[in-house]
């Protein structure tokens, strides 16, 4: 380094080393909880006098706040100081067929404030549009600071295309593959907006509130409208090259019929999969419609979902309770599937189907005993349907942290 290169360095080193302490000292209250100068010192190895001045500029920015004091046995009474939860919040949408869902939250992770808006869009943009309108009247309702909500995550199906712009993949909400939605949401919000498959925000709500916390790799398997998998790998998501890991629903399903050729010499792609008791790919062998078809060819009758299938099976219905069986042997070939790639330590069961585990636990688990010796832990979701909403609110939370204490 020459001796010019030393002028201009050093006069912004000191300046480098306090940002440095200073972040040192809020990570650690924020994942050991609150503590005083001279702990702080202890565990950090700073001099009492650099704790003071680092706290005292984070106290000055809001970030930390005093929490109380703490008398030891032998000298003065401590002042203890804790992480500010509300110098920032974040924001989770859970944007799915018939719900949309969003949460506020402080950083430290508790949901201040939620909507859950029934999705009765006609249009893609008109979707991007009630995102919008319920993030923007839930932080107004909340009467917090809208300056200090920093970072939004939105959960939809499918994987979102950054280079393109667009989500792919998405054939639950028609139209949501088109280029600019998401940017419209963006601007509407006027926040930082990032977006990831809900079947991973699933799995990161899971291992960060739920069943899942602890789990070395573990992945949450969403059966609903479609059939998705989040895979969480020593506390991080894991996507794959281009995003699309976990994209279960397109693996082809066992004695799959080919397409048979239409009049034109093409392949005929109308013909329904599930009407000879076959199954093109995994999801249409697994989903909500599945359950619905099988339960039509057992013998129930009239309009019919699988909530409805569920339902009838639990007060006894005998065909209803055959359908039930059939998707828990359906959802063990999945499982075994999964576990000779990935050999999770936990497989969690979410989804619209997936929450009615209490039905297809007990199959899923005998069925599995005689497909492979690989036989990870199947349990259901403890989050329930709020599982993809809490996944993009801890992802939000990261970024809005980080968001809080670049601001300072």
């Amino acid at each position: 380094m020459t001796s010019s290169d030393e002028g201009v360095e050093q006069p912004w080193r000191p300046q480098r080393q306090r940002s440095a302490n200073e972040r040192l000292l809020w990570d650690r209250l924020r994942s050991g909880g609150a503590a005083s100068r001279a702990q702080l010192a202890r565990e950090t190895g700073l001099s009492k006098p650099t704790v003071s001045s680092a706290l005292a500029a984070l106290e000055q920015a809001g970030l930390v706040r005093e929490a109380g004091t703490h008398a030891p046995e032998r000298g003065r009474i401590a002042v203890l100081y804790a992480p500010d939860p509300t110098a920032g919040y974040a924001l989770g949408l859970d944007i799915g067929r018939s719900w949309l869902r969003v949460a506020l939250a402080d950083l430290d992770g508790t949901v201040v404030a939620r909507s859950d808006v029934r999705n009765q869009a006609r249009t893609a943009n008109s979707m991007a549009d009630l995102a919008v309108s319920a993030a923007r009247g839930l932080v107004a309702d909340s009467g917090l600071d809208p300056g200090k909500v920093t970072q939004a995550v939105v959960g939809t199906p499918g994987v979102f295309d950054e280079d393109e712009r667009r989500v792919r993949y998405a054939q639950q909400l028609p139209g949501w593959g088109r280029p600019g939605l998401l940017d419209r949401i963006r601007d509407g919000l006027g926040l930082p907006v990032a977006v990831q498959n809900d079947a991973n925000l699933a799995a990161l709500g899971e291992y960060t509130y739920g069943v899942g916390a602890g789990s070395r790799l573990f992945v949450y398997v969403m059966i609903g409208t479609g059939l998705g998998m989040g895979i969480v790998n020593e506390g991080r998501l894991f996507t794959g090259a281009h995003g699309g890991a976990g994209e279960i629903g397109f693996l082809p399903w066992p004695g799959r019929r080919e397409p048979e050729p239409a009049a034109d010499g093409t392949a005929d792609s109308t013909a329904d999969s599930m009407a000879d008791g076959t199954a093109d790919s995994m999801e249409d062998a697994v989903s909500a419609e599945a359950v619905v078809q099988t339960a039509r060819a057992h013998g129930m009758t009239g309009p019919l979902t699988a909530k409805d299938v569920f339902d009838a099976a639990r007060a006894g219905d005998a065909a209803a309770a055959r359908a039930v069986e059939l998707e828990g042997e359906r959802l063990a070939h999945t499982v075994a599937a999964v576990s000779a790639v990935l050999d999770p330590d936990l497989v969690v069961l979410g989804g619209g189907v997936g929450h009615n585990a209490d039905l297809l636990l007990h199959t899923v688990r005998q069925t599995l005993r005689t497909l492979t010796p690989l036989r990870p832990k199947v349990a259901p979701s403890s989050l329930g349907e709020d599982a993809v909403l809490l996944g993009a609110v801890a992802t939000a939370l990261d970024a809005a942290r980080d968001l809080a204490f670049e601001g300072r």
